[in-house]
């Protein structure tokens, strides 16, 4: 009876521990939610009641502050603070560091969710597509950030997609953000996501373009990621409508893309 009492215990323990492991793996501590937590809380990585959720280590040098005073270091990110939520997290915004020539937001630093799955992308990829969100546009990084989380959101709660859509987006700030990026397959060009790479620019461009500084973020993008691999020198270059029924990436900005070097007059169709 005791050898069977210690075998029942260690399998709860055991039991327990495994269904713990996501929030372990990822260097979280489980516990109640209810707890300030400095790198925000992660559902459905622990086990037992609901608001037991994964805490995570702070991503940032940020501190919690009222946001009525000036964040020094950066910009205000909401939904890493405990109390009232106009206590919000002062950090920096961290670059992905993967290119010279333009600035890419990272993940972590808009606050990104964790995709439900990922399939990894075969590079270099040959194709490269460009959307617009049909949104609203953004000229400074709190705005852009907002916009990206509600564009995720909206992919993931509504759509029921593993992630946020489009490999990049790009903001009027003239920062590129980070969506699934260089090495995972996106969800932006039906029946091209597994052989291309997209960015999506936050506006509605149906009758005008994106201001200078997008523009040059689009442009140094695509030629960060063939200087780095990414994607092939001989790349072909598209507006999302030439490979379905849509108005995307809007009229404006389609009829200005199809000047650029690598637009290709290949039919996809």
């Amino acid at each position: 009876m005791v050898s069977l009492n210690i075998l029942l215990f260690c399998f709860v323990v055991k039991s327990t521990l495994g269904s713990d492991l996501l929030c372990i793996n990822r260097g979280g501590t489980c516990q109640d939610d209810s707890i300030s937590c400095p790198g925000g809380y992660v559902s459905n990585h622990c086990s037992g009641a609901a608001n037991r959720r994964c805490c995570l280590p702070s991503t940032s040098s940020g501190h919690c502050q009222d946001d009525s005073m000036t964040c020094h270091v950066g910009i205000y990110v909401s939904g890493l603070c405990s109390g009232a939520s106009n206590r919000r997290c002062c950090t920096q915004v961290k670059d992905t560091g993967s290119c010279n020539n333009v600035k890419i937001i990272s993940r972590d630093s808009w606050g990104a969710r964790d995709p439900k799955t990922i399939s990894q992308e075969h590079l270099p990829v040959d194709l490269f597509f460009i959307h617009h969100t049909e949104g609203p546009s953004c000229t400074d990084t709190a705005t852009c950030i907002s916009i990206m989380k509600g564009i995720q959101n909206f992919h993931m709660d509504d759509r029921d997609w593993s992630d946020i859509g489009y490999s990049f987006l790009v903001g009027e700030d003239g920062n590129v953000y980070e969506g699934r990026g260089w090495h995972r397959v996106g969800a932006h060009t039906q029946g091209y996501n597994s052989r291309s790479l997209a960015v999506s620019v936050m506006g509605n461009y149906m009758n005008h373009l994106p201001n200078e500084k997008a523009l040059a973020a689009v442009k140094a993008l695509i030629q960060c990621g063939v200087d780095n691999g990414y994607i092939s020198h001989h790349y072909r270059l598209y507006g999302h409508r030439d490979a379905g029924s849509t108005n995307c990436p809007g009229t404006t900005l389609y009829n200005l893309i199809r000047t650029w070097p690598h637009y290709s007059t290949i039919s996809l169709h």
